[in-house]
This record gives structure tokens, C-alpha cells and sequence, in this order.
């Protein structure tokens, strides 16, 4: 249930992003710095506020999740030049492409409670030298006429024969084969080395004597949770695993060379390839342009769908929630792992945790999805990066934060306030995943996507990710090596800026989200440019691995053009056509549709250049994600962004089939092959953050920094109290399909919290102070009076985020 926004000085209501003394302008959201250059704030008035465009869009606000310093380079060229030295790869060893798996199990007829170990007859039935035979014959001679001894011997053995035949029979079938179809789950529940296809303990709650199917390999038959069957594909030695009474089981496995889950997936040396599911639980217009386009031409006049929250006010809900339903489903996962693929990285908003009366956001819903996703995971043996992607107020003010606009996450008068519900949030999420139902399967955890770390600075976001580290790890419980690898997003500030930040911190891990389609656009055909990810990034992660720790790459595409429908925003046309210019003037070079975008023509010679492209960026980025598994139809019923889709690429033969393949691309001399330091992996050592660290990052900063006129450092901001009791995040209630078997077992999907001694109230609004509107904008200023009373205004000394200039950056 929504919950109701705190009492403030000022009236709430939606905002329109309007500019207070025009409504015909709205604020700006921010650019996304181009590669190789500062971050570039759009043209804005003399107040600091920015103009719209024609189409009452804030000016630079539809510039994507992408548009960051994709080279993060210092001379500002559109590539780097730096070239990273490199060697083939030796050829793949045997063990690697070898199936782990043993021989099929064999149920041997002679074992098995209540069978015996060999067949036996009646002693001396067929021993003419035993008494019984012996008196038997006496008997006969005695009373009976003379017959032919040899002939009655025939016919008593045939006899004999006839009546071993039937034993056996009777045999074989109780003791082996009915036995397998009901015993053979008896067997280690969570083996990976099994290959024969298991059944239910208890045979005898399936309905209609039906067999219910635990596990199996390429060609065996699935029963999906909606009641549908398909048979599961993978040619890559990948297992499946699920037994409704043993939910939590890890025994899948993606593929023969991937641990499975029940094994230790060594960070560093055990290679991420993933892909992210996109566009799902935090919808995007470029993903999903079917479900915005069928929205828009229904929405009440005036609304314009460009985000999460325009297509709710529109009154999207319904449609949103199909779209959960019918966008990603098992089948999905079950391919992702058919791929060769061993993660999936998974956005959510916070909306999947509360929301606040009046924020508009669709409540609890998404949620039930992302459990649905766990299960389907651990079904097919894959591991989730589950990745925070849009906070309350927004940390980078575009449409995936779920509102286009302006950014108010450590920026803006309600700066520190939605940073303090952030980290609430972070700490929700890391309890839940620190279960011991969840951990071996969410290995990774993303704590703010995509950050605007030029505009917010370094040392301010710092502090929030030290603080956000804490609360996961003391979600985790105490020791090193438990609970997820706490990712920190750079900010686009290049992974060579955090060398030396969070030493010892206990498995820490840095993301980038390298892209080359945002930097200056080239005529030039994907023929001339398939090798061009191997230059820009290869020695970059090699370095990151020794003088940070482990970075992966979060997002990465095949696009090297900035076309595709909607994928600068709704409504802002491209770089290559010239048409979009909120970050400056750009030359037409052609036309998107017919120079890239006509897939379904491309010639052999392009798909083989595409192919290329997608391994070079492999090789070069070594651990990464893929943006995005699937691009939905456009309502003309097509894709309209090929680049973007990795099931595409599959089909059409642009994607390795087998990422593998990759190896070696580049020609990498110098791939990172060291051993990650012990904290960096968990080990003894992990955690033991220097005390003078902990201190020159404490939380919450003494200021913060933001534009506009609000300058003064004597003005505090609005924040927040532990006053509140904290969420706890639900498990999945498994309802078997209709026809299918129910658990004969009672389970349970944990408490939602991890670590009992994690008692720490919620960040909640003092009685007495006032608040803004989350989305404000940065050019407004703080309440005035900030608390009505000398209690209220004594709860925030605590923390009073003076607005002073920007900190010296740390080196």
C-alpha cells in the first residue's frame, strides 16, 4: 500500500517539470558526458534553469542511460588511441569444452531397500542329490508305474524354467523399473554428475500417477509453472533442476564448463558472460516501443509517454503489467543458458520495495517478478546481477530512472533525503538476497546504476557507496566472504579515477558501461569498425583488475550509430541524421533505416562484421553484460533497434553461438590471468577497511554540491530520521499449475531478513520539518523555515548538509 508523503511548506503535486514563472518551459535533465569530454550541462538561463524543446521535453533529459564517457578518454577523441598489447589465447583445453558429466545412473537390479541380493530357490529343488529330491523319487517308485526317469526330468526342468521366467519378470518390473520412475529421486537430490532425469520422492502426490520430473539435460522434457511443456535445449552439457518439494535446491547447471549453483563460481578466474534483461522490470521506450506506442495512442490529451511514470499517468497499468507477464518468461531463461550464457543481470526500481503517496509509480508489483526470475535462475543454472536502477527522486534524471527530468540523488535540495531512502532501500534488498535461500544464486548486487558522478562529485558519491557497502555487508552478517560482491557503477568518471578508494573492503567490484554508438558518429560500414572495441578497452580492464579490483561490464551493445527508434528518447531523433541537438549540432551523415537498420537485408559480409564486433568487445571486456537479452516489436511488428537485442543477433546469426569463441579475438597478449587479492575475493584479510578511510568517507557528507541560486553554506537541507520500521521483502508462494504435482512438504521461502542483529530503524520524516517534492530540481531552494520547532530542528543536527563548493577530488 502506498504510503503518504511527509507534511511540507510547500503544496505537492506531480510535477510537470515546468519552469515556476513559465509553464511553457521545463527544467533540463542532464546530459550524458560525451566520451573523451567533461560533463556538459545543457544551455540553460541565466537562473540556471534549462529550456525545453518544441515539444515540451526537457531539454537533454531523453539523452539515454548510455551517453556516457564511453572511452573515458583524456584527449577527447571519439576512440582511444592506446592500442592494449595482446596474444592469442592457447587453444581450448580438452576439460574446458569436456562434459563434467558421468555415464547415465544405472539401478542395479540385485540392490534397494526390500530387495534381496541375488535370486534364490528353494534349496535343493533342482539337486537330485538333496533329501527332497531323493524322497520325492522314493514316493514315486513306491506307488507309481515305471516311467522314463530322463523324461519326467525334461519336463520338471521346463517347468522349473517356465516359473524362473515369471520371477524375474515380476522382478524386474517391481524392483527396477517401477522402482526408478518412483524411487530415483532417493538418489543425491543435487547431484550435477547425474544425467538420468529424476522423479518425486513421493510418487504418490502426483496427480493421476503422473511422474513429476525433477531434473534433465538437452532433450528432456519441461513442465513450465504456468502448466505448458517444451522440451529444454542445450547442447552445451547445462542440467535443469526443480523439485517442487526441494525449491531452494542448486543442483543446475548452466553449462558443463559453468560451476554449478551448489559449486563456487570463482570471481576472477571463473569468466562472467552474461546478458542483461532489459526493458522488463524497469521499462525503457527503446526496449519495449510496442508497450509506449499502445499506451500513447490512448493516453488523455496533453500526456506524452516518455517514461515509467508518464505511461502510469496515462494510465498504463494494466498494459504495464501484461507486459511483465508476457515480455520475459521461463522460456527465456531456458534459452539464456542455451547461449553459453552463466549470468543475467536484472534492473529493478525502487517502486518493487514502496512507494510514497503521490510519486506514481506502480507498488510491490515488480517484485513478484524478480522472485519469479530467482526460480527461473535456479531452474536453468544461471546467477543474477540484480542491479538497483532507479532511485526515488532519480540519480541521473533519464527515462530508465523511471522519470525523465532532472536528478535529485546527492544533487538538489532533496539531495541527502533520497540518498538516506536510497540506502534504506540497498540494505532492504541486501538483507533479502543474504538469505541462504537466495545467496548461491544473486552473486552480485549493483547499488546504484548509472550515478551522474561528474555533476554529484567524487568524494559525495564515495561517501554514499562506502555507506551503501556497509549496509550490504552488515546485512550479510558478520565474517568475511558472505553475502554478494557489493558493485559500485563508476559514475563516468573511468575506472582509473577509483584506484585506491575502499582498500580491503571485502569483495568489492567496480561496473563500466562501455558504449562506442554515443561518441561522433561515422558513415563508415560495420565492415571497417569490427575491430574496434579491442583498442578502446582491453589494456583499460586489464589495468582496473590490478589497481582496483575486479570490474565487469555492466552494459555493452553492437551499435555503433546512434540509430534505432527511440533510443535517445521518445520524440529526439538521432546524431546520424542530425536530428537530435541537445548536445550540439551533428552533420547528417544518411539515413538510419536504410544504412543500419534493414537487418532482415543485411548481406553475409555485414552479419560476419557484426559477429566480429560482438566477440572483439568480448575479448576486450573480458567479464561483461550484454544490453539487452530481447527488443520488443514496435507496433508496425518489428524490431526497430536490432543492435540492442542478443536473441536477435542469435537468430539471425550477427551473436557467437557459443561466446567462448570470443577468446582470443582481439589478439590479447595480456588478458588479466593474476589472482585477485584475498579481500578482494573474501578472503581472511576481507573487510578491514583502514580506520583513516572510514573516516575521510564517513556518512552523511558535510555538504553536497548543486547549481542554481541556492548558495549559501549557512542554509541546510531537509533529511531524514531512523524513526521508521523496515520493509521486509516477501518470498515467492509457489502455486503449482493446474494438472501439476503440489508439495508434499512444507517450505518456506525465508523471513526476508537476513541478519536478526540488523535492527536499525527506517529513514522517515521528522514531525515538525518540511519536504519537497523528490523530483524537485536542483534550482529550488531548500524549505524555509526547514522545521516548525527547536525539537524537529535538534533531530537534524545529525547531519546538516551544508551547499559549499566542490570538494578537491581524491586521489
Amino acid at each position: 500500500m502506498a504510503q503518504p508523503l511527509p507534511s511540507r511548506g510547500t503544496d505537492y503535486a506531480p510535477l510537470p517539470l515546468t519552469h515556476e514563472n513559465d509553464p511553457g518551459r521545463l527544467y533540463n535533465a542532464p546530459p550524458s558526458p560525451e566520451p573523451g569530454a567533461s560533463f556538459h550541462i545543457p544551455s540553460a538561463d541565466q537562473d540556471g534553469v534549462p529550456y525545453s524543446d518544441d515539444m515540451g521535453i526537457p531539454l537533454g533529459a531523453a539523452q539515454p542511460r548510455f551517453l556516457g564517457r564511453a572511452l573515458y578518454d583524456d584527449g577527447g577523441a571519439p576512440m582511444r588511441n592506446s592500442v592494449a598489447s595482446h596474444q592469442t589465447y592457447p587453444s581450448y583445453p580438452s576439460s574446458e569444452h569436456a562434459s563434467e558429466y558421468a555415464a547415465d545412473s544405472v539401478y542395479n537390479l540385485n540392490t534397494g531397500p526390500g530387495r534381496s541380493s541375488t535370486y534364490r530357490d528353494d534349496p535343493g529343488f533342482f539337486n537330485a542329490d538333496q533329501p527332497l529330491w531323493r524322497n520325492m523319487n522314493e514316493k514315486r517308485a513306491a506307488y507309481g508305474a515305471p516311467k522314463s526317469r530322463r523324461k519326467k526330468r525334461i519336463l520338471i526342468g521346463l517347468a522349473a524354467l517356465v516359473l524362473l521366467l515369471i520371477v524375474i519378470a515380476a522382478v524386474l518390473y517391481f524392483a527396477v523399473f517401477k522402482k526408478k520412475s518412483s524411487d530415483s529421486s532417493s538418489t543425491k537430490s543435487g547431484s550435477a554428475s547425474d544425467n538420468t532425469s529424476s522423479s518425486s520422492s513421493n510418487s504418490s502426490s502426483t496427480p493421476q500417477g503422473k511422474v513429476a520430473i525433477v531434473t534433465g539435460k538437452d532433450g528432456s522434457s519441461i513442465t513450465a509453472e504456468d502448466g505448458s511443456t517444451f522440451t529444454y535445449t542445450n547442447s552445451f552439457g547445462g542440467t535443469w533442476y526443480w523439485d517442487v518439494n526441494d525449491p531452494y535446491n542448486n543442483g543446475a547447471r548452466a553449462q558443463s564448463w559453468t560451476p554449478a549453483l551448489n559449486e563456487t563460481f570463482n570471481i576472477g578466474q571463473d569468466k562472467i558472460r552474461g546478458v542483461n534483461i532489459g526493458g522488463w522490470l524497469v521499462t525503457e521506450p527503446f526496449i519495449a516501443p510496442g508497450l509506449y506506442q499502445s499506451v500513447q495512442a490512448s493516453a488523455p490529451s496533453g500526456i506524452t509517454v516518455i517514461d515509467e511514470y508518464t505511461l502510469l499517468q496515462a494510465g498504463g497499468q494494466a498494459a504495464l503489467e501484461n507486459h511483465y507477464k508476457t515480455f520475459i518468461t521461463e522460456q527465456d531463461f531456458m534459452q539464456i543458458a542455451a547461449a553459453g550464457l552463466n549470468f543475467v543481470r536484472i534492473p529493478i526500481g525502487y517502486w518493487a520495495i514502496e512507494v510514497l503517496d503521490g510519486e506514481g509509480f506502480l507498488p510491490n508489483t515488480s517484485w513478484q517478478y524478480f522472485l519469479k526470475a530467482i526460480q527461473w535462475a535456479r531452474k536453468y543454472g544461471l546467477r543474477i546481477n540484480l542491479d538497483l536502477h532507479a532511485l526515488p527522486g532519480s540519480q541521473n534524471g533519464w527515462n530508465h530512472s523511471g522519470r525523465l527530468g532532472s536528478y535529485n540523488v546527492l544533487f538538489g535540495p532533496m539531495g541527502i533525503a533520497n540518498a538516506q531512502r536510497a540506502l534504506d532501500y540497498i540494505r532492504i534488498l541486501a538483507e533479502f538476497i543474504s538469505q541462504p535461500e537466495y545467496k548461491d544464486v544473486i552473486l552480485l548486487f549493483g547499488v546504484t546504476n548509472e550515478p551522474q558522478g561528474n555533476s554529484i562529485t567524487q568524494d559525495t558519491l564515495s561517501r554514499y557507496y562506502l555507506q551503501a557497502y556497509n549496509n550490504v555487508r552488515l546485512a550479510s552478517g558478520t565474517g568475511a566472504g558472505n553475502g554478494p560482491y557489493v558493485s559500485f557503477h563508476d559514475g563516468f568518471l573511468g575506472p582509473d579515477q577509483w584506484k585506491g578508494y575502499f582498500p580491503n573492503a571485502d569483495r568489492a567490484s567496480l561496473d563500466m558501461h562501455p558504449y562506442l554508438c554515443f561518441s561522433g558518429q561515422s558513415a563508415d560500414p560495420i565492415t571497417a569498425r569490427a575491430t574496434q572495441p579491442c583498442g578502446a578497452w582491453g589494456s583499460l580492464f586489464n589495468n582496473t583488475m590490478s589497481n582496483f579490483g575486479f570490474i565487469v561490464a555492466g552494459e555493452f551493445s553492437n551499435a555503433v550509430t546512434d540509430c534505432g527508434t527511440y533510443v535517445n528518447g521518445v520524440g529526439q531523433g538521432t546524431r546520424y541524421e542530425g536530428t537530435y541537438t541537445l548536445d550540439g549540432s551533428h552533420p547528417d551523415l544518411g539515413n538510419c533505416d536504410t544504412d543500419w537498420l534493414d537487418y532482415e537485408n543485411w548481406d553475409s559480409a555485414t552479419k560476419k562484421a557484426y559477429l566480429t564486433f560482438a566477440k572483439s568487445s568480448m575479448d576486450a571486456l573480458q567479464n561483461w553484460f550484454f544490453w539487452t537479452w530481447k527488443i520488443g516489436n514496435s507496433t508496425a511488428g518489428k524490431i526497430e533497434a536490432p543492435h540492442w537485442s542478443y536473441q536477435l543477433g542469435l537468430q539471425e546469426g550477427w551473436m557467437p553461438t557459443d561466446p567462448r569463441a570470443a577468446i582470443g579475438q582481439c589478439g590479447n597478449t595480456s588478458p588479466f590471468e593474476g589472482t585477485l587479492s584475498s579481500w578482494q575475493t573474501g578472503g581472511a584479510s576481507a573487510g578491514n577497511i583502514p580506520t583513516d578511510v572510514l573516516n575521510e568517507l564517513s556518512w552523511p557528507p558535510p555538504s553536497i554540491v548543486f547549481d542554481g541560486k541556492v548558495t549559501s553554506p549557512g542554509n541546510v537541507l531537509p533529511t531524514y530520521a531512523p524513526s521508521g520500521s523496515p520493509v521486509t521483502l516477501p518470498g515467492l508462494t509457489m502455486t503449482p499449475a493446474s494438472g501439476q504435482p503440489s508439495a508434499t512438504k512444507t517450505v518456506t521461502p525465508g523471513s526476508g531478513w537476513a541478519n536478526a542483529a540488523d535492527t536499525a530503524g527506517m529513514m522517515k520524516p521528522i514531525a515538525g520539518c518540511n519536504y519537497l517534492d523528490p523530483w524537485i530540481g536542483s534550482s529550488v531552494s531548500p524549505p524555509s523555515p526547514l522545521c516548525t520547532n527547536a525539537a524537529a530542528a535538534r533531530a537534524l543536527e545529525v547531519a546538516e548538509p551544508a551547499i559549499t563548493e566542490a570538494p578537491v577530488p581524491r586521489r
